[in-house]
């Protein structure tokens, strides 16, 4: 069968578009690689370096998308006035602080890293140690998931060649461990925990190995065993809310509520450390940074609610992470047992001593210092003791359900 010449053309046509294909993805491959040479490399720095999920803004800054150690190796793809936008992987990225970000042109591009051998084991002290072997430091993200209780993490820019996960019979608090790869350059490691209380991890690089250091559950969960940590927010320069009517400042009046709840916990036999004693301008990096070197296992931090809206009143309680809410619920339910109205349980906190991953935390905004009645209850001198006795039996209630 003889067919029309413009049938012939028309295939021939056809053939030509059909064999230009792999040309053209060859040609995108090329251009997506090319692309990186408009990165510039560098590595994170400071007292405590973190990424952002936007560029969005409130009082308490970007929400953070969480903290990561020194000297990890960063693609930074463009400058948004403070921020530097972080390319993480193919399809995430990230905003930082600039002056977290230091460049450094020794850096070899690489297309991806591999993520090798893992290694689990109890030793001793407090702490599971799990280490994963990567060829660079590399970003990172976790998180914490309940029902069960597991800790998750992120790792971008590397492949998995990961064929073996050594795990010690040590191990009192890791469970299981297991790894994904999501994506072609994004890896996803999941620790089961034994306990469905989740007691606190850190995070950071020993060479190129990133570890995780997984707080066990005590082994004793009464409240004499344990070291509390007290936080009176503001102080010094950072004077914080005003009263009413009063017009007191904040941070002289945490200071009272931290010092009787100090005061009641001692009378009880409980250890605890403050990160202020006096009228001292400390800010919340360095507070956190000590906390994480004396290594309390609860830490409260108590502070005095303030709003335009004069009607506004109440206890509140916030936390960060999904895994330490009960402890915020705990003190939530005892202030309402001693009288206060209840202003809310807030999740996904951005403060920044909600921020530690390392100890389950809280804030307790003890009362409204715009509101009338609630700025009386502050001004009565009962009525620290009154709290500190609540957070006590909150306490005692955390570790109760923690059983």
């Amino acid at each position: 069968m003889h067919l029309p010449a413009y049938c012939i053309t028309c295939y021939l046509h056809a053939m030509k578009k059909i064999m230009l294909i792999p040309l053209l993805l060859l040609f995108l491959q090329s251009f997506s690689q090319d692309n990186s040479r408009h990165f510039r490399y560098a590595k994170s720095v400071g007292k405590l370096p973190f990424l952002c999920y936007s560029l969005g803004e409130d009082r308490l800054g970007n929400a953070k998308l969480g903290y990561i150690d020194t000297s990890v190796v960063l693609r930074v793809e463009d400058s948004v006035k403070e921020q530097y936008l972080i390319r993480l992987s193919k399809y995430h990225t990230a905003y930082m602080a600039k002056a977290d970000v230091k460049f450094d042109s020794s850096i070899t591009a690489k297309p991806f890293y591999l993520l090798n051998n893992w290694r689990a084991e109890g030793g001793t002290g407090d702490y599971d140690t799990l280490s994963i072997n990567i060829e660079e430091r590399l970003p990172y993200k976790s998180w914490m998931e309940i029902d069960p209780s597991r800790i998750m993490l992120e790792i971008y820019g590397v492949q998995s060649n990961t064929n073996w996960i050594t795990q010690l019979s040590s191990l009192k608090e890791i469970k299981n461990l297991y790894y994904n790869q999501t994506e072609d350059d994004v890896v996803q490691v999941t620790i089961e925990l034994q306990h469905k209380q989740h007691w606190g991890y850190t995070i950071g690089y020993n060479n190129n190995r990133l570890q995780v250091l997984v707080k066990r559950q005590p082994d004793t969960l009464d409240l004499q065993h344990l070291l509390i940590g007290i936080d009176a927010g503001h102080g010094g320069t950072n004077t914080g809310a005003e009263g009413l009517t009063s017009h007191i400042a904040e941070k002289n009046y945490t200071i009272i509520f931290a010092k009787a709840l100090e005061k009641y916990l001692n009378n009880n036999g409980v250890r605890t450390i403050m990160t202020r004693n006096t009228d001292t301008t400390i800010g919340n990096t360095d507070r956190m940074l000590a906390l994480q070197q004396q290594k309390p296992d609860i830490i409260i931090s108590m502070h005095l609610n303030s709003s335009d809206d004069t009607s506004i009143n109440g206890t509140g309680t916030f936390y960060k992470y999904i895994g330490f809410r009960p402890l915020s619920l705990a003190l939530l339910a005892r202030m309402k047992a001693a009288g206060m109205n209840e202003y809310a349980n807030v999740g996904n906190f951005n403060f920044l001593l909600n921020t530690p991953t390392d100890f389950p935390n809280a804030l307790l905004e003890i009362a409204f210092l715009s509101n009338k009645n609630d700025e009386q209850k502050i001004l009565d001198p009962s009525f620290p003791a009154l709290v500190a006795q609540q957070v006590h039996l909150a306490l005692i209630d955390f570790l109760e359900q923690a059983k």
